[in-house]
């Protein structure tokens, strides 16, 4: 940490003795420009966009950096950094990317961050555990970020006033997504309509009811809710709740699974857009990262809205999920500190942002690509803006809290689960929450 700062702020002492020398602010300039981080001249000394000044990288040359990337975004990343490359024309890099899921992220990190990459993506419930693991490096470039980043993503990223991660999504959450030849907008609306819809036509809906991060939609949806951690920084806090109103929530998406058995599937998410293509498919619940193979499984037929209602006692109840926001990390033990830094910074600016937006159907905290109509127009992304009003933001997550959740919606689906047994959904909220909270 300490090299990281010191090679920082030679940087920046560089850039301060240059801006000096050779003239005032100037407005921002694309980020794709190669000479605008060049040390060649005064004005070039400023952070203009995503791109800083060669003097930021200090001593450090021959630049040999690990990425790991989601899966769908490999392709995008490699083209990404060969436009860093050419920006940072002076530099020699050898930059590899490889894929990692962000949901592993962390595990990986706290194993040897000594192998592990330099930069890496990672979702917003991670941060802390690697804050307390101390193997993230705090943001280098936090006046820039926090001006260009929608406030919440600051927010989530800051542990006790630092700033740990560059922002890179504000859209980790999860809508429906349906074939519009099966479901109309209007069934859309209810849970009710989206199954009877769907078994008319002889086709699945697909909901991951075993993965912890979708199955606590069946939670929070009953009332119980998550707020942080305790003061130990550990043990999950819980909203009070109406245990009566949960039970009978629960109660009515147990029913309504039975009543649609062969219509509603607990499936892995990735066969929501496998079943789209192969027509066997009509609706599911997914996240942002899979628009595009959505999009491109369905074509005219993609429908896209927040989560549905479900009756419960004669009245329509919002459900309630998950929302997050993605990260940018830094290796606090990268052996090329800065450059990791500047390398980070590029890929959470602006430009690569909007082409994420485009080619991935990801929601971006670029305020500016916020306001760009490739989000204003997009039907997923307002839809998931539309969920969030509805939902628990991701931070502050207890390792233990995705098993228990995911073992609540495996009992909730299960055959032998019966709706009418109000007593055995009592007890099976409570076990859940005194698991998670390591009270069992």
């Amino acid at each position: 940490m300490k090299k990281i700062i010191a090679i920082l702020l030679a940087g920046m002492m560089t850039a301060t003795a240059l801006v000096g020398c050779g003239g005032g602010e100037g407005s921002s300039s694309d980020a794709g420009s190669s000479n605008s981080g060049s040390s060649s001249s005064g004005d070039a000394a400023k952070i203009e966009g995503s791109v800083v000044d060669y003097s930021y990288f200090g001593d450090e040359d021959n630049i040999k950096l690990k990425v790991w990337a989601p899966d769908a975004t490999v392709s995008l990343v490699k083209k990404q950094i060969e436009e860093f490359k050419k920006v940072y024309s002076e530099k020699k890099f050898d930059i590899s990317v490889v894929a990692q899921g962000e949901s592993d992220a962390a595990t990986q990190m706290q194993n040897d961050a000594s192998v592990a990459a330099d930069v890496f993506s990672l979702p917003s419930d991670q941060l802390n555990s690697l804050v307390d693991a101390g193997v993230i490096a705090p943001v280098a470039f936090k006046d820039q970020v926090v001006e260009a980043n929608s406030e919440d993503t600051i927010k989530a990223g800051t542990i006790k006033d630092t700033l740990y991660a560059y922002p890179e999504t504000n859209d980790n959450g999860y809508y429906l997504v349906y074939d519009n030849t099966v479901v109309t907008p209007e069934q859309a609306q209810t849970f009710e309509g989206v199954l009877e819809a769907c078994k008319a036509a002889g086709k699945k809906f697909i909901f991951d009811a075993g993965d912890g991060f979708y199955a606590c939609t069946f939670a929070f949806t009953a009332g119980a809710k998550i707020d942080g951690l305790e003061e130990d920084g550990l043990t999950q806090k819980f909203v009070k709740y109406d245990e009566n109103e949960a039970v009978k929530t629960l109660q009515a998406f147990a029913q309504l699974i039975k009543d649609y058995k062969g219509t509603f599937q607990s499936l892995n998410v990735k066969n929501v857009a496998s079943g789209f293509a192969n027509g066997t498919c009509g609706a599911g619940i997914d996240g942002s990262w899979d628009t595009a193979v959505n999009e491109k499984s369905l074509g005219e037929k993609f429908g896209a809205a927040k989560l549905p209602t479900i009756k419960v006692d004669g009245k329509d109840k919002q459900l309630v999920s998950m929302f997050g926001y993605k990260y940018i990390g830094v290796n606090g033990s990268s052996k090329f500190p800065a450059s990791a830094q500047i390398l980070a910074y590029y890929l959470a600016g602006e430009e690569c942002q909007k082409q994420r937006a485009e080619e991935l159907g990801w929601g971006p905290s670029n305020k500016n690509v916020q306001n760009d109509p490739v989000v204003t127009e997009s039907k997923v992304l307002q839809a998931i803006a539309e969920q969030g009003k509805n939902a628990c933001v991701q931070v502050n997550i207890s390792s233990t809290f995705w098993t228990p959740m995911g073992n609540l919606g495996n009992k909730l689906v299960a055959d032998d689960c019966d709706p009418t047994d109000a007593a055995t959904m009592k007890k099976l909220l409570q076990d859940t929450i005194a698991n998670i909270r390591d009270e069992g």
